[in-house]
């Protein structure tokens, strides 16, 4: 018999509103997923958070994370079960992502913006706008 193949999956999570305001609880629960699966987590972004089409479990606000990670196949049917089962997520879907390669893969990782947002939203702020350039002093003829 063969060993266990592990897989590169890619995985869109919808949280309802509530994620929206504490960012943090719903990174730490992808992770968790991933790590109850015996899985890596190789890169997550927020991919957006936006009103939804129709309303899903009576939410119609949604936030968007789009998770890259490794993991067993015979695992994947106990992490759809689990994501399944979450009352935080609202939807997921999974696929295989054999067509990425591992630098394609790095390149989707957002966690450091993550992190920031999450700092930022924590100190109760908004982000700053860029400073304007300054302007070019004129010289005197």
């Amino acid at each position: 018999m063969p060993g266990k193949r592990v897989y590169n999956y890619e995985c869109m999570f919808l949280f309802g509103q509530a994620a929206g305001a504490n960012l943090q609880d719903a990174v730490d629960h992808v992770k968790e997923l991933v790590s109850r699966s015996h899985g890596e987590l190789l890169a997550l972004r927020k991919f957006d958070d936006r009103k939804l089409a129709y309303e899903v479990k009576g939410q119609k606000r949604g936030l968007y994370l789009l998770g890259y990670f490794k993991a067993p196949n015979e695992s994947m049917s106990h992490f759809e079960r689990d994501c399944n089962l979450s009352e935080k997520l609202l939807r997921t879907m999974t696929l295989r992502c054999d067509h990425l390669t591992d630098e394609e893969i790095a390149a989707q990782d957002g966690r450091k913006d993550l992190e920031a947002e999450i700092k930022l939203r924590g100190q109760g702020g908004t982000p700053a706008p860029a400073a304007p350039a300054a302007a070019p002093a004129e010289a005197n003829a």
